[in-house]
This record gives structure tokens, sequence and C-alpha cells, in this order.
């Protein structure tokens, strides 16, 4: 038996894993303007060329947007938040509608076998966020605890996979939860979340998949 030689990682790929961890860590914000070519070229010790290569290959995939004569800038977190973002202007809302209450209704009944106490105590707190803003008529605030609170959820059902996918369709689900907001009381509904904790809280997987189908048909 024979081993066969080994390799080192293709210089641009290496480049784009150190790009992609910059986006994914959060280093670099979605929607804000990377560093310059030469910033780049300079910290990472690499020609031009191979920085527009690695570069390319993150504008392929969504998760950089190249605008010329202005710069880069990140638009996506991961690869499929990237895709996600880059296919779903083709499909009406009905479709992500439909998408949404597969991923919530799955990442509640999972939440309910697996989310962790510490879990649990921040759907508490985003939820006690979420009413201060409701109280207050703060529509960006309700808006962002509300989606972080989703995120929690999808998160707490321990598949990754499942946490990324729902992830992914941040952008327009927030966008939708905007559109049903507005004027006194936001326009949403304000029971439900409430019932979908306590369902997670007891452990009921049938409880939360009702309280979510139940809140999405608003």
């Amino acid at each position: 038996m024979s081993l066969t030689t080994s390799h080192r990682e293709p210089l641009a790929q290496e480049v784009t894993s150190k790009l992609r961890h910059a986006i994914s860590s959060g280093l670099w914000a979605v929607n804000a303007r990377i560093p310059s070519e030469q910033e780049l070229m300079k910290e990472l010790g690499v020609s031009r060329g191979t920085l527009r290569e690695a570069i390319k290959s993150l504008a392929h995939v969504g998760m950089l947007e190249v605008l010329r004569g202005d710069g880069t800038y990140v638009r996506a977190t991961s690869e499929i938040a990237g895709a996600t973002q880059k296919f779903i202007g083709r499909y009406g809302n009905k479709h992500v509608v439909e998408v949404r209450l597969a991923l919530d209704t799955q990442a509640a009944r999972l939440a309910a076998h697996n989310a962790t106490a510490a879990q649990k105590c921040e759907m508490r707190t985003l939820l006690a966020d979420r009413r201060r803003a409701w109280d207050t008529n703060d529509t960006a605030g309700w808006v962002a605890n509300d989606w972080a609170f989703h995120l929690a959820v999808a998160r707490a059902s321990a598949n990754p996979l499942l946490a990324e996918l729902y992830e992914s369709f941040g952008g327009v689900f927030r966008t939708d939860l905007e559109a049903h907001s507005g004027g006194q009381g936001i326009g949403c509904p304000q029971e439900g979340h409430e019932d979908l904790l306590a369902a997670i809280e007891a452990r009921d997987p049938d409880a939360a998949f009702e309280t979510v189908a139940e809140n999405l048909n608003f």
C-alpha cells in the first residue's frame, strides 16, 4: 500500500476560505463594503489576480456583489443564503409563505424536543423585548425582535442545516414582517408567540406545530 502525494490547497481556494470566514464570522457585516483590493492584497500577501479570483468565486454564489467603480459589498453570510437571495425573486409570495410554513413548523416541532434551558431563556427575553416594542409602537424594534425569536426557535431545533436554511430566508421574511406592520398596534397578531414558547417549554411538539400554523395564517 502506498500513499499519494499530498498537495497544498490552491492559493485562490485558501484566500476564498479566508474571505468566507470574514463574512460568516461577522467581521464584515451584510451590506457593508469590504476593504479595498490594495488593503486585502497587503493583508493576505497575494497578487491582485488571486484576490480577484477569490472574490469572483464568492460573488458567483451571491455572498459578495462587485459594483464597478464603487467597491465590493457583502450580500449574504453563506452560500445557501446567497443562492436563496439570488433565486427568491423568481417565485411569488404564496410560494415563499408555503416554504416559511414548512420551515417554521418543523423548527417548532424539533425545538420542542431539543431546546436547552439557555435557549428558552433567550426566547423569553426576545419576547419581552418584542412586547415592549409593541407597547411603544416601535416598528423597527418589533420586527427585529420578532425575527430574532423565530431564528432562535430554528437554532433550538438542534438541526444546523435547518437553522442555516431558515436564516437564508431572513431578508424576505423580514420584508414580509415589515409589510404587515404599520400604525398603532403594528398590524400583526401579538398573540401566538407566547403560546409557541409555552409549547416548547412543555416539550409538546404537536402544540408547537399548531400554534405556528395558526400564527402564520394572518
